[in-house]
């Protein structure tokens, strides 16, 4: 203003007018006024806008850090879902588990079947090895016995046949006497009716055959001690075969009696056996009917499970998707907001582009006012009131943006409100979630005790029979069992006499089939034996069509070696009939060089040499090599004409 009323002194004093002035001048420094009030209005609506995108910018931080408080929250929830669901199923292993150790119905009839066949296999094979023994035993004792009455019989044979050629002896020597008497005795004859001459030399030849009978009555007596010998030796070898026969007779007895003690020591055993077989027929019926028990416990608990999972998974969904709707009305509002400050933003865009303009009118008007007073007064009215319907609207509208703004402050704490509200819910839900799972867990952990104590009543016979007399309605089942049982022992010892009936018919099957294998083998035997002759004759004729074929090798080798010896004679010859050339053509050329050289000393180099040349190209060419004097001849020669 005072730049202004320091430029316009002389116009106004020309013009003559000094209350238009101070009215132009009230006016200005009122346009001053109203273009301050704008300013400041202009000021407070920036710093209020600001201030409200502060709140926004808070308010959508506190939001967020809502969102990642439920989503942590959430998480929190899920990995504790998650760790029930795992506990849960590592209980249903366990169950299952405990379903598997405690055997089924089908399971225990299994179990029967195999301790049946069991049994059945060791009885079996018990049976068989003892009657494979008694066998062994039996052939034992009637070789033992058929060896004692062949050892009889060739005793007694024996026996006869010594009586027999002792009484053949005895007859023989007996008659050989008589004729020894009835010599002496015609010798006596003869010696009284023949001379004395005579009959010393007959003494003599009397008295050798007397001494050569006497040296044959002794090497009969020592054959007759040496049979003596022979007879006692057979008799203690008898006495010591009888001896061996009985005591191997008593050890037989022995194995038999020992054999017929665990054949009934097996029988108890199969006694006792059938009874813990009825013993634990009994205690898995009392167990199965304690697995059921808990099997319908861990039923009804894994339903209460599975409806508390159900439960929980819709009120997770349910809190998701309220979260999910809750961050869409956020979303909703903060794009809502934003909309609402962008178009403020434009409306003071708008502003402050009218009061640029405006101060380009205001330049403009005080231009024209200096020229136009009157039309500037009325224009200055006119501007005045629309200045003044601006302002208004311009109150009304920051009214209008403080009303939004407390409307939408409100909006905004009952959001937060009731988004606390949900979160409170959510945490009580999740409070709610952690009592049912703690009560899962007692439930869980009770449970548990309820299995140790079935392991406990399982060790516990004295419980058991306690729990027997509350037990009264299972006796009927119990009795069944029992019926059940004993139609098992009737099946049990029908099996026992159909398997003994077996083994007698796999015995005598058996002894077919040996027979069978000995003549098998036998015929084996004799095809071996046949093919053995056939390979061995195939032997010998290979071995023939091999020495023949080394033969015709040997043959061709030394025929080879000939053929190498006289190819490498030829060889050595060519070799030195090459060295020769090679000596002969190597003496020429070193000629021929000697008389290049003397060529060169008597003529000029040109024509001689080439002639040399010319000879010598022909001579190395052809492989011609004349004899020396030859060479002297025709170079004399050569020298001769040149």
């Amino acid at each position: 203003m005072e730049s202004f009323s320091a430029m316009y002194p002389q116009t106004s004093g020309s013009s003559g007018l000094p209350a238009t002035e101070t009215d132009l001048q009230k006016l200005l420094i009122d346009e001053r006024i109203r273009c301050e009030l704008h300013k400041t209005n202009y000021q407070t609506v920036k710093a209020e806008h600001t201030r409200l995108q502060d709140i926004y910018e808070r308010s959508q931080r506190d939001h967020d850090r809502i969102l990642e408080e439920q989503q942590r929250t959430l998480d929190k929830l899920q990995l504790f879902i998650d760790e029930i669901r795992g506990e849960l199923l590592d209980k249903t292993r366990e169950v299952e588990e405990l379903k598997l150790q405690v055997p089924s119905p089908q399971k225990l009839e299994l179990l029967k079947i195999q301790m049946h066949q069991d049994l059945e296999a060791t009885t079996r094979d018990r049976f068989r090895k003892l009657n494979e023994d008694v066998e062994k035993y039996k052939d034992d004792y009637n070789k033992l016995r058929y060896e004692t009455t062949f050892l009889k019989s060739q005793f007694e044979h024996q026996k006869e046949q010594h009586v027999r050629v002792l009484e053949e002896q005895k007859m023989k020597y007996e008659a050989e006497i008589n004729a020894l008497a009835k010599d002496k005795e015609e010798l006596n004859n003869q010696i009284i009716s023949v001379d004395h001459t005579r009959d010393g030399k007959r003494v003599e030849d009397l008295l050798r055959d007397k001494a050569h009978l006497l040296q044959k009555v002794k090497g009969l007596d020592d054959e007759v001690k040496e049979l003596r010998a022979e007879r006692e030796h057979y008799g203690a070898q008898a006495e010591n075969v009888q001896r061996i026969q009985v005591r191997q007779m008593a050890e037989t007895q022995a194995t038999i009696r020992s054999l017929e003690s665990e054949k009934q020591s097996l029988k108890l055993q199969i006694e006792r056996l059938e009874k813990e077989l009825h013993s634990s027929n009994e205690q898995t019926h009392t167990l199965t009917t304690k697995l059921h028990k808990t099997e319908r416990e861990v039923t009804a608990l894994s339903s209460r499970i599975d409806e508390l999972r159900y439960s929980q998974k819709i009120e997770t969904d349910n809190i998701k998707l309220e979260a999910a709707r809750l961050k869409n009305e956020a979303e909703r509002e903060r794009d809502k907001i934003q909309s609402q400050l962008e178009a403020a933003e434009t409306e003071i865009e708008i502003l402050k582009v009218n009061l640029e303009r405006q101060k380009e009118l205001l330049a403009e008007k005080e231009r024209e006012l200096i020229r136009k007073v009157q039309a500037a007064k009325e224009a200055g009215f006119h501007q005045v009131a629309a200045l003044e319907d601006e302002r208004l609207e311009l109150e009304n509208r920051i009214a209008e943006l403080e009303k939004y703004k407390m409307e939408h402050d409100s909006q905004k704490e009952c959001e937060i409100s009731r988004l606390e509200e949900k979160i409170r819910v959510a945490q009580s839900a999740e409070e709610g979630a952690r009592r049912e799972l703690q009560n899962m867990r007692l439930k869980l952990q009770q449970q548990m005790t309820f299995t140790e104590q079935l392991e406990k009543s399982r060790n516990d016979a004295a419980d058991l029979r306690k729990e027997t007399k509350d037990l009264k309605i299972q006796l009927t089942s119990v009795s069944e069992s029992e019926n059940h049982l004993l139609r098992d022992n009737g099946k049990l010892q029908e099996t026992v006499e159909r398997l003994r009936q077996e083994i007698r018919s796999t015995r005598s099957q058996a002894e077919r089939a040996q027979q069978d294998a000995e003549k098998e083998i036998e015929g084996i035997r004799l095809e071996y034996l046949e093919e053995k002759h056939k390979l061995q004759d195939k032997l010998s004729q290979l071995q023939e069509k091999y020495d023949q074929k080394k033969t015709t090798l040997q043959r061709a080798s030394a025929a080879q070696k000939k053929r190498k010896a006289i190819n490498e004679n030829k060889c050595r010859k060519h070799e030195a009939t090459i060295e020769l050339l090679e000596a002969k053509k190597e003496e020429l050329e070193t000629q021929i060089n000697i008389l290049n050289r003397m060529f060169n000393i008597c003529t000029s180099p040109s024509s001689p040499a080439l002639h040399i040349q010319d000879y010598s190209a022909p001579v190395q060419k052809f492989g011609l090599h004349p004899p020396n004097f030859r060479c002297t001849r025709r170079l004399s020669g050569l020298f001769k004409e040149l």
